[in-house]
Formats: structure tokens, C-alpha cells, sequence
């Protein structure tokens, strides 16, 4: 029981100082293919929703994980990208908490190539958190990335969640962070990736999260990491069957213990295409 209080301390939002919206203890995971050519997905937009740009095909993404194996603090994202003739667009909604206390996000996102060497995307968000006893605040925001393809094998981005502040409760003494991100992708080749990510998020220090990804076979992939503030370290291993890839997560912190986590990812224009 202290563990579970301690933890909904630290958690919890503290009137007056800025609240940040809840990612997966495994983003670093789920998000690590937005600056690579061979290995984006629908949770790319994780990191950089330019990344949407490049899928070619409908797809959905579904992430569950619980927090330290904890029920209060799970976590769980569905994301939605369609591609189109006029640009990508993408939905993700994200829930974290339990009946007591929770958070809630729902973003819609866009993303479009500026020729071969740019590509660019946008994401407006709905923020709603709830407290028994205390009612909800709810908050809209904005985030934004550009992505520049600067060689065949390398690739830098920007970044930025949240950069005109919005305020939460009535007396909007409370609002959301402001985050900034620069990231880099090398591919060494066509199996083995390498990213950065470097971030900045206000009032706290910078936070490199470096990590890479290896394939295996063409159905069997690894990776993992590590993000250096909270010395968070994260593997998982992905399976692809035909249309589907399914992949097992883990996240380690050196005092709250182990995350895990499952994400599935479908390609929709794939499976009609085996279907027909």
C-alpha cells in the first residue's frame, strides 16, 4: 500500500507547477521507427508526426502497459493512420489512471511530404484529467515536427508538444508542460537502426533517449534502450505475421521496477490485399 502512495505522489499533478501529459514508460519504444526510412509505423507519431508522411498504407496500433505492475497506472493508446492522395492523416487517443484518478488525451494529427527531402506534420490534441471528489479539467493544445532527409541513410527532425500553454481548472492556476525535441535516425542498413532524441521539457533537465533496432528475420525484430534521465532501460521483441506484428515489451527503472508492456500493430491495406 505505501508503494502505491508514494507512486500516485510522484504522479499525480501539483497545482501551480506544469503537468505532463502521460506517455508510455516504453514511448521511447513504441516511437523509436519516426526517423528511420525502413521501420516507421502508426505509433511513430510517438515522437515526430512528420514521421506519418511516409506510411503508404492504412493502419491501425494498439499499446497497453502497467506501470511498475501497478493496475492504478496503466496505461493505454490507439493510434489510426490513412493515408491519402492529399496527405496522411492520424488519430490516437490515449488513456492513464484508473476510476479514481485519470488522464485522457485525443489528438488528430496530419502529415505531408515538401518533395523528397522534407517532410512535415501537425497534431491538435484534447486533454481531460479527472479527480474523484475534485471533478475534471479538460485543456486543448498543439504539437508539431518537421522531418529533413538529409542523406539515403540519415535522417534529423524537430519537435515541439505544447508551445503556447493552456491552461487547466477554473482558476487556471495549473497548465500542461511545454516539450522541445531534436531527433536523429542512421540506418546503418536495412536491418540494423540506430535513433536519438534529444529533449528538453520545462522545468526539467534535458533527457536523451537513444535506442536501436535489429531485424532478425523478416519476421522476427529486437529493440531496445535507454532514457538517460530516470535511467529508464526498455527491450522488447516484435513478431510480423503476414499483416500483424506483435510485439513484447519491458521497461526497467532502478527504483520502481519493471513495466511491461504489449503492442500490436495492424496493416489494414495488407490484410485486404491477402483477402482479395
Amino acid at each position: 500500500m505505501r508503494r502505491i502512495v508514494s507512486l500516485l505522489i510522484s504522479y499525480l499533478p501539483v497545482i501551480v507547477f506544469s503537468q505532463t501529459v502521460r506517455s508510455p514508460v516504453s514511448a521511447d519504444y513504441i516511437g523509436l521507427g519516426a526517423y528511420s526510412n525502413n521501420h516507421v509505423d502508426v505509433f511513430s507519431l510517438q515522437d515526430n508526426q512528420a514521421s506519418l508522411a511516409k506510411i503508404k498504407s492504412v493502419m491501425v496500433g494498439i499499446y497497453g502497459e502497467k506501470r511498475f505492475l501497478l493496475n492504478e497506472l496503466g496505461l493505454y493508446d490507439a493510434s489510426l493512420v490513412v493515408p491519402t492522395l492529399s496527405g496522411n492523416f492520424g488519430l490516437d487517443a490515449c488513456y492513464y489512471g484508473f476510476s479514481d484518478y485519470n488522464e485522457s488525451q485525443l489528438g488528430l494529427a496530419y502529415a505531408r511530404s515538401l518533395g523528397k527531402k522534407v517532410d512535415i506534420g501537425v497534431q491538435f490534441n484534447y486533454y481531460d484529467v479527472r479527480i474523484a471528489g475534485y471533478g475534471n479539467a479538460s485543456t486543448i493544445n498543439v504539437e508539431a515536427g518537421t522531418i529533413f532527409h538529409l542523406t539515403d541513410n540519415l535522417n534529423a527532425g524537430l519537435h515541439v508538444y505544447n508551445p503556447i500553454p493552456g491552461k487547466l481548472g477554473k482558476d487556471g492556476d495549473e497548465k500542461l508542460a511545454s516539450i522541445y525535441s531534436a531527433g536523429f535516425g542512421y540506418e546503418a542498413s536495412e536491418k540494423f537502426f540506430i535513433g536519438l532524441d534529444i529533449q528538453k521539457e520545462e522545468n526539467k533537465p534535458v533527457n536523451v533517449n537513444a535506442g536501436l533496432q535489429y531485424k532478425f528475420l523478416p519476421q522476427l525484430m529486437a529493440r531496445g534502450g535507454i532514457s538517460s534521465n530516470a535511467a529508464i532501460m526498455y527491450l522488447g521483441i516484435g513478431f510480423e505475421l503476414k499483416f500483424m506484428r506483435l510485439d513484447v515489451t519491458a521497461s526497467y527503472h532502478p527504483q520502481l521496477g519493471i513495466t511491461p508492456g504489449i503492442l500490436l500493430v495492424f496493416d489494414l491495406s495488407s490484410a485486404k490485399e491477402n483477402k482479395s
